[in-house]
């Protein structure tokens, strides 16, 4: 029986509802694995978790629990860019390094961080790693391949605490090489970036709100393109 639940393919995306970690067991081999997956950070407790919706939202999302880093597979994708939180990298990193070749680690800047430092440092820097075996190596000219790309914050219009910002994520999409996979689309960023650069990419999403929510932007980014 197929764990795909819905299958929908709009403009050059297809977008999929259901489980990532059966739906990747049928869909095969992709250039690129793009994955903003759920980080590992605390958001109950006291003190900065009561005093900042950010940490509740996210923990209300149920996006606060990490990831089974075994669906990052060297041998079905030849390159990965993947998100993380700080307190990931010590375990996500040396995972990436066993499957790649190589590997980056980028950053997105926040001009305008949260106010806070919590006995730790100011939260300005979202990482991420970029990692590639053989002929999967960044991609753009000289000026797309900077490890930091700076930006502010916004207020997500999606009712989602982490979306990242359409510039960012068509700078990763312009370094990925080939055909994309985002195992964890939430409310489709990658993919409206992958439309409005005419690439291709498939998206997986198991929560049926924010794959809804996907559908409608990459309908959305589908439609000014045929404006033009």
């Amino acid at each position: 029986m197929s764990a795909i639940i819905k299958d929908i393919i709009i403009g050059g995306q297809r977008l999929i509802l259901g489980d990532c970690q059966q739906v990747m067991q049928e869909l095969g081999s992709f250039d690129t694995l793009v994955s903003d997956p759920p980080y590992e950070i605390q958001t109950s407790g006291g003190g900065l978790h009561s005093t900042f919706p950010y940490l509740q939202e996210v923990g209300k999302a149920k996006i606060h629990k990490g990831f089974d880093y075994n669906i990052i597979n060297s041998d079905l994708y030849g390159s990965a860019i993947v998100f993380c939180h700080n307190d990931q990298l010590a375990k996500l990193l040396p995972n990436l390094a066993s499957k790649y070749k190589r590997y980056a680690l980028c950053a997105w800047q926040k001009s305008n961080p949260m106010p806070v430092a919590n006995k730790h440092y100011q939260p300005e820097l979202e990482l991420y790693i970029h990692a590639w075996n053989k002929g999967y190596h960044p991609q753009g000219v000289l000026s797309d391949k900077k490890r930091i790309f700076t930006t502010t914050v916004g207020k997500s219009n999606y009712d989602h605490p982490t979306v990242k910002p359409l510039g960012l994520m068509q700078k990763v999409v312009t370094n990925a090489t080939g055909t994309i996979l985002d195992p964890f689309m939430g409310t489709g960023t990658t993919l409206v970036a992958c439309e409005k650069l005419n690439r291709r990419c498939v998206g997986i999403e198991i929560s049926e709100k924010y794959y809804n929510i996907a559908c409608e932007r990459v309908n959305e980014a589908a439609n000014q393109l045929e404006m033009f």
